[in-house]
């Protein structure tokens, strides 16, 4: 049973990934439920939810993108439905029609697509497929919220009234409006309307000679709006209409609600259905956006973290900037305790807390930022104490509260544990602190627990050096600047560099010298000789990256030369098979010469005929006679190469227009109108000039000791005159 305390999910900022994620999705009950993600306590679940984040995760990339899950909460009108006699307004109806056909479209799609997408079309299958409700609704009401004239007859009946009835009011207005406007009676804006009725702007001197119903006066009183008799007949029975409308309205909404209510259940699944699957796409965009993927899992107890980022810092990097330096962090059987140490401000913290948020995240359901060949086991429980641990609710001191800590982890640490300290065993005196540090440590060693402490004190690093299981590392500074270099080194402790960190902060080197006196000599020694360790290693990995650098210069320089070597090689065959038919043809021709000065002597053609066919006859014996299928196929490959050549032609004639194009619609690089006496070059020239006159155009620039007639859009602003 994995159990994870609220105090390590505090420690290692796990909020705020849930709050990066809970910005991700997409529904206000998806960025609700975003922050009540835990930690799985079931293996399967927590594979199934891993698999189907990755999954969602590839759909960005795959040709079969999933379709919207987007819904408004009905968490309202799921009430509705569990109060007999109730009915839902049409506007949830509307959101309930949405979040079902959005749920079916997904349901369909998983079904469809189920070999992408295995995992999420297992969840999907255990959600029932109808559209028997998008139907039902759809039969009433149409896509803007109103309600259908074909929702009832009676319904049908009553607007076809309502229909006529405005239509008589409006013949009516218009007849007492040409009547009274034609007597003088209204004011210029003659009508307008009040309380949604339309009324006479009558002005007041002529009030009585109107017949109607007075609904008001303007502000100044010269103006009484009145509703003409007739119209007002006719209006009372439009209210008494509308009133019939709103009552069969409803009794149609009773109706769909009655119909719907056994489905109560089934809207429930829907809604859970969809904001799981936002909360899927948060988790999955949150990946895209730290570069995570699912690593391997494995039964074998193993943390593996290549190129490991810490998610928080990646993105606040990002936003400033800035550098990010990726860790590899190896924890083992034969290694399952890790002791780094160095100075402060090293990334010691910082690397603790990257693998055991990863761990989290990654029990959490969600993918992390490490290489592709990282691989890691589940733990049951990640226990931490991390930052400043002073208790002000319970009075506790620093060393008292770590101390409380530190008997919870004697309670719950076993071989199914990952445990991170930082600053194992400071609060209290150095010695004693240091003592009772490393039998904690050694309780620790003896469950084979793994975990990862950052320290100070020598005894730790001596103990994590005697256990067969344990090991040292350190993070790697500069050892000239003492800047860190934000990379963990496996193998060696570290050493604080108290007294060169002091000197290079400007510390006098006096009272640095009157400080290492009052320190015990052989502290002092083995502290130096670990540093002086630190700064071997510092250089052997810089010398190691020169020869890795140099041997990939080595390589490359040898594959050119075997390129080179191979063109030669290719050359040196074509110019002796040139060199080899020029000897021949200057053999056939000293043969014909001869020939012909035989025949200038004795004038014998039928010799003539016989040497020369001799001639013939010798040199068509070397050659080799090809049969039908060998000149075919000759045919056929000269056809073949002639075609490569035709597309690789076609090719960079392409490249070449694609280019041209490219150039001419390539903007002027500054954002300037130039002017003369401006200073300017030509956009990826490199001399620089000065605009003596601007024509149209062009510009005559001059370069000291030649000028030159420049198009505008050729040219790039260096400096504007002064």
């Amino acid at each position: 049973m994995i159990s994870i305390t609220n105090k390590t999910l505090e420690d290692l900022e796990f909020n705020t990934i849930l709050e990066t994620i809970s910005g991700l999705c997409t529904t206000e009950m998806g960025k609700e439920k975003a922050f009540d993600i835990v930690p799985y306590k079931d293996k399967e679940e927590l594979l199934d939810a891993l698999a189907q984040t990755s999954e969602y995760q590839s759909s960005y990339t795959n040709n079969n993108a999933i379709p919207s899950h987007y819904f408004e909460s009905i968490a309202h009108e799921l009430k509705y439905l569990a109060i007999e006699d109730s009915y839902i307004e049409i506007s949830g109806l509307r959101k309930i029609a949405t979040l079902s056909e959005n749920t079916n479209i997904l349901l369909h799609f998983f079904k469809k697509f189920e070999d992408y997408y295995p995992k999420l079309h297992k969840k999907a299958s255990a959600i029932e497929i109808t559209k028997f409700i998008t139907k039902t609704i759809d039969d009433v009401s149409d896509k803007y919220g109103e309600i259908k004239d074909t929702a009832s007859p009676n319904l049908k009946d009553i607007r076809t009234q309502i229909n006529f009835v405005r239509g008589k009011i409006n013949q009516s207005f218009g007849m007492v409006l040409t009547q009274y406007s034609g007597a003088g009676y209204l004011d210029d804006i003659r009508e307008t309307v009040v309380e949604n009725r339309r009324v006479l702007a009558v002005l007041s001197m002529h009030r009585k000679k109107v017949k109607g119903s007075i609904l008001g006066s303007s502000k100044t009183g010269s103006i009484t709006y009145i509703e003409p008799e007739i119209t007002h007949r006719y209006s009372r029975e439009l209210q008494n209409l509308l009133y019939e409308e709103k009552q069969e309205i409803i009794k149609i909404l009773k109706h769909v609600t009655n119909i719907l209510r056994p489905y109560h259940e089934l809207l429930t699944a829907y809604q859970n259905f969809l904001s799981d699957i936002d909360i899927i796409s948060g988790k999955a965009r949150y990946a895209n956006r730290i570069n995570a993927i699912l690593p391997e899992i494995v039964d074998e107890k193993v943390i593996y973290f290549r190129e490991a980022y810490h998610p928080i810092l990646f993105l606040n990097n990002k936003e400033k900037k800035k550098v990010t330096y990726p860790q590899d962090i190896e924890l083992t059987e034969d290694k399952r305790i890790i002791v780094i140490s160095g100075p402060n401000a090293g990334g010691k913290s910082i690397t603790l807390k990257t693998v055991g948020l990863l761990q989290l995240m990654l029990q959490s359901g969600m993918l992390i930022p490490v290489h592709e060949r990282s691989k890691t086991s589940l733990f049951d429980r990640i226990l931490t104490d991390i930052g400043d641990n002073q208790s002000i609710e319970n009075h506790l001191s620093t060393y008292s509260y770590r101390l409380k800590n530190m008997n919870y982890f004697l309670k719950k640490c076993n071989n199914r544990t990952l445990f991170l300290i930082d600053e194992f065993g400071t609060g209290s005196d150095p010695e004693l602190g240091g003592a009772l540090a490393e039998i904690f440590l050694e309780e620790f060693y003896d469950r084979e627990a793994f975990g990862i402490i950052t320290t100070h004190y020598a005894k730790l690093k001596i103990l994590a050096n005697e256990l067969p299981h344990a090991v040292n590392a350190n993070m790697m500074f500069d050892e000239r600047s003492l800047e860190p270099l934000y990379k963990l080194v496996i193998g060696q402790a570290g050493s604080s560099f108290t007294f060169e960190v002091a000197q290079k902060n400007g510390i006098p080197f006096g009272l640095i010298n009157r400080a290492k006196k009052k320190v015990e000599t052989d502290k002092v020694r083995f502290d130096k000789t670990i540093a002086t360790l630190q700064k071997e290693r510092t250089k052997l990995e810089k010398t190691s990256q020169n020869l890795k650098e140099e041997e990939v210069k080595a390589r490359e320089e040898s594959s050119r030369m075997q390129s080179i070597n191979s063109k030669i090689q290719q050359k040196l065959e074509s110019y002796q098979e040139l060199f080899d038919a020029n000897q021949r043809l200057v053999y056939m021709g000293q043969k014909i010469d001869d020939i012909s000065e035989r025949y200038f002597n004795n004038k014998n053609k039928k010799e003539l005929i016989g040497d020369f066919l001799k001639l013939v006859e010798i040199e068509n014996s070397k050659r080799k006679k090809l049969t039908v299928k060998e000149k075919k196929v000759k045919e056929q490959e000269i056809k073949k190469v002639e075609e490569e050549v035709k597309i690789v032609v076609e090719k960079i004639r392409e490249e070449k227009k694609e280019k041209k194009k490219i150039e001419a619609q390539q903007p002027n690089k500054t954002n300037f109108v130039l002017k003369v006496g401006d200073r300017v070059r030509m956009i990826d020239g490199l001399a620089v000039g000065t605009i003596d006159v601007i024509e149209k155009n062009k510009a005559t620039v001059n370069y000291g000791f030649f000028t030159s007639k420049v198009n505008l859009d050729q040219l790039e602003m260096v400096e504007r005159k002064k």
